[in-house]
């Protein structure tokens, strides 16, 4: 039986290292963003490779998506709902005016870590950890914050850190 994921665990580890990693992106701002896309690309493959977030969760447990109006009309049609109806069981304006889950962990986490609106899920849902995405160069501030969250973010600032990345 494998060890439960311990999310106060991931936070101490991260902030252990979040100097070495904020050098890290600080030399990585002063390369080509296509040379950082492709660093932080070819990490994230090889972190997924090992990685299962079903044994985690820890994104859903700790914070929440932005909604955009797209993402409520799909997952309220998933639901069999009203967008209305789904705003007002589910989401809340955050301070910057985004629609945001009223509470974490997600309502729609389930006890195995799986997702009950999977197939619907907010395009938030669905880029997390961002780590393949491009221009990461305009997201290392979230992907510091993210490493205190996702074990996966922690370890592929770990890999690009220590150049151990496939050529």
């Amino acid at each position: 039986m494998t060890k439960p994921f311990d999310h106060i665990e991931q936070i101490s580890l991260a902030k252990s290292h979040k100097s070495s990693h904020k050098s890290l992106l600080k030399k990585l701002k002063k390369e080509k963003n296509g040379t950082v896309d492709l660093l932080f690309s070819q990490a994230h493959d090889e972190v997924f490779e090992c990685t299962n977030c079903m044994d985690c969760g820890n994104c859903c447990r700790t914070t929440g998506p932005m909604y955009t109006q797209k993402d409520i009309e799909r997952v309220a049609n998933h639901l069999k709902m009203k967008p209305g109806a789904f705003i007002e069981k589910y989401l809340r304006l955050d301070e910057d005016n985004f629609f945001v889950l009223q509470v974490v962990p997600c309502p729609f986490l389930a006890e195995d870590n799986g997702c009950s609106i999977y197939e619907a899920r907010p395009k938030a849902c669905k880029d997390y950890p961002h780590t393949d995405m491009r221009h990461q160069k305009g997201i290392f501030d979230l992907t510091l914050k993210n490493a205190e969250i996702c074990p996966a973010v922690f370890n592929i600032l770990e890999n690009i850190k220590a150049g151990s990345l496939k050529k």
